[in-house]
């Protein structure tokens, strides 16, 4: 059978500067009626493009489209506008996350953050219940663990190896140096010491699907469970043996088979509000 898998780029305006982001769409065939996409929410030091095949074979699997874009600072997007600050996961999903839904068209959508992203994601899904349907992080940090710093610690010092900055440069161009400080530097400060994804966040209302990995440098099982405590009607936590920080590239199939188990039971609650409000 032919695959059908389509491709698009678009450049969203925002009074921020541009954001990068790329679609990836199965069969138009095989999508349910009106099926909100995936969103995908890079890590500390990610963009579009290293998410490599994931996006596709999510795509297929799932049945529906899925969306990465490039925060500002990363990336294709356009630099940051300067004013980063502590709260920077918070103000991801207030400030900027709308925008992308604007210029994609988005009004329900199904949220899945990587690290950090996770996070994101999770303000996201709290801060419109109304139209995320399901989230799912992936490795997320819940609070400033020892272990977390220490991860960050070592990156930070292979970073300084001659060809790893180049590495970097790649996906991220004269923003390189910006990214890893924005994230070296926020983690260790002693005034980001006390974050903590609770904080002022209300109960995740929809189906939440926790994913960690039991070796995972930056961050212990103690993560998974603090994102599980969110879930108003309870969560699904899925710990990883034999994998670290990076599930969807560590364990694909694995991510891929609980991520689409989660989207079918989704999609059928989807469609009965859907048509309960068109025919009330």
């Amino acid at each position: 059978m032919q695959d059908c898998m389509t491709q698009d780029d678009h450049w969203i305006d925002t009074p921020y500067g541009q954001m990068f982001a790329r679609c990836w769409h199965p069969d138009r065939r095989e999508i349910a009626n009106d099926a909100p996409p995936v969103i995908l929410f890079h890590d500390s030091l990610g963009c579009v493009e290293l998410w490599r095949d994931f996006p596709s074979r999510l795509a297929k699997a799932t049945k529906r489209s899925v969306i990465a874009y490039d925060r500002l600072g990363f990336g294709k997007s356009d630099p940051h506008p300067g004013d980063w600050s502590n709260h920077f996961i918070r103000e991801e999903a207030q400030r900027y996350f709308p925008h992308l839904r604007a210029g994609l068209g988005i009004t329900h959508f199904i949220a899945f953050g990587h690290s950090v992203g996770g996070a994101m994601a999770t303000n996201c899904a709290a801060l419109f219940p109304e139209h995320c349907v399901a989230l799912v992080t992936e490795s997320a940090q819940a609070f400033v663990e020892e272990r977390t710093k220490c991860g960050v610690r070592s990156a930070e010092e292979q970073f300084q190896q001659p060809g790893q900055m180049e590495r970097l440069e790649k996906y991220h161009g004269d923003k390189a140096r910006w990214v890893l400080n924005a994230w070296t530097q926020t983690w260790l400060s002693p005034s980001y010491a006390t974050w903590s994804v609770e904080k002022g966040l209300p109960a995740i209302e929809c189906p939440m699907l926790v994913i960690h990995g039991e070796n995972d440098e930056f961050g212990s099982a103690l993560h998974s469970q603090r994102f599980a405590g969110l879930a108003q009607r309870g969560s699904e936590t899925l710990m990883l043996s034999e994998c670290g920080h990076v599930p969807h590239r560590e364990k694909p199939e694995m991510v891929i088979d609980a991520i689409s188990r989660l989207v079918s039971a989704c999609q059928g609650r989807f469609e009965k509000v859907s048509n309960r409000a068109s025919t009330g």
